[in-house]
């Protein structure tokens, strides 16, 4: 058995060890500076712990691993396109430091690679492998259109985000553990119950992101905190601020919510103290433990020993207490 800490190693290795050898370099450098900009490497670990679940390789799927951090990065390359974002990881995006027809191109590139990634698994589990991932691309947009939409919408409600972000960022999680225990060749009650750890596990992980773009120290997450805030983002802070403030504090998320030009500081502020008058950040911190603990329900009922489970519930927890 491997601990956590000992597959992102071993995931960070096998990235820097990817050749790029075909040409013109020009479309696989920024791919190259993409993958080469850290991060927490949550999916491919979840697959590999999934896996060790059954069997002692995990080296043995680091090719579908993978496949897909690189597909995850493929979608952060254009939701930063998308959102017109500067910064990712504490490093220029893209479309910053080349251009827009350079972050869609090289994009294009990377999804290639994870689906090539991903494919080159054996012959015999290679239709429920892709299945399962290409079901879960589809939802990823699906996912992220809804995202779009929300943006001109004030009457969003809880639980449509919920399904958003499930569509958008959890379903991944999900995938990823459901891609390991299959290539274990885990039994299928093993890959559905594992697959709504991953889910709940990801809802809890997009909601923890929700809080930490408010609450959270700039030096540690990465990037300036209050960036939901100012872009107006339909997050479960926001959707809630405004489904349960009185009516001056509605008044007062309207105006901000409304006004063209502001001091960035001063309504980040502002918002800020109107979810603690709320009590959002309470809200918060309970949805994302309602969804840890039926995630560890799922997991509970995942037919191997607790002792190998040990280390993917311990993963777990340490994601419910990221600050970054």
């Amino acid at each position: 058995m491997y601990t956590s800490e000992e597959l992102l190693k071993k995931v960070n290795a096998s990235l820097d060890g990817i050749v790029y050898d075909r040409k013109p370099f020009t479309l696989y450098e920024p791919i190259k500076y993409v993958l080469s900009l850290g991060g927490k490497r949550v999916r491919p670990v979840l697959m590999l712990l999934a896996y060790n679940l059954y069997k002692d390789d995990p080296e043995r799927i680091m090719t579908q691993a993978i496949g897909l951090e690189t597909y995850h990065n493929f979608t952060l390359l254009h939701d930063d396109l998308m959102d017109n974002a500067d910064m990712r990881r504490g490093h220029e995006t893209v479309h910053k430091k080349w251009d827009a027809n350079q972050a869609i191109l090289s994009g294009d590139t990377m999804l290639l690679q994870a689906f090539e990634r991903i494919e080159a698994c054996e012959v015999d589990k290679v239709k429920d492998v892709f299945q399962t991932f290409l079901i879960t691309t589809y939802e990823i947009g699906e996912g992220q259109q809804l995202d779009v939409e929300f943006e001109t919408r004030n009457d969003v409600r809880e639980e449509e985000y919920i399904e958003m972000i499930r569509l958008k960022t959890s379903v991944l999680l999900a995938c990823a553990v459901k891609i390991g225990a299959i290539l274990a060749g885990a039994p299928k009650k093993d890959w559905d119950n594992l697959y709504k750890f991953g889910e709940q596990i990801g809802l809890a992980f997009q909601l923890q992101d929700d809080l930490l773009d408010v609450y959270g120290d700039p030096k540690v997450f990465g990037k300036n905190i209050g960036g939901d805030i100012t872009s107006n983002k339909k997050t479960y802070m926001l959707i809630n601020a405004i489904n349960r403030a009185n009516d001056a504090q509605r008044q007062e998320l309207k105006k901000w919510i409304e006004a063209k030009g502001f001091d960035r500081n001063e309504k980040v502020a502002a918002v800020t103290k109107l979810y603690d008058e709320i009590g959002i950040r309470q809200l918060c911190e309970q949805k994302m433990e309602e969804c840890y603990q039926l995630a560890l329900q799922y997991l509970a009922k995942v037919e191997v020993s607790e002792e190998r489970k040990a280390e993917l519930k311990a993963y777990a927890a340490e994601m419910m207490t990221r600050q970054s």
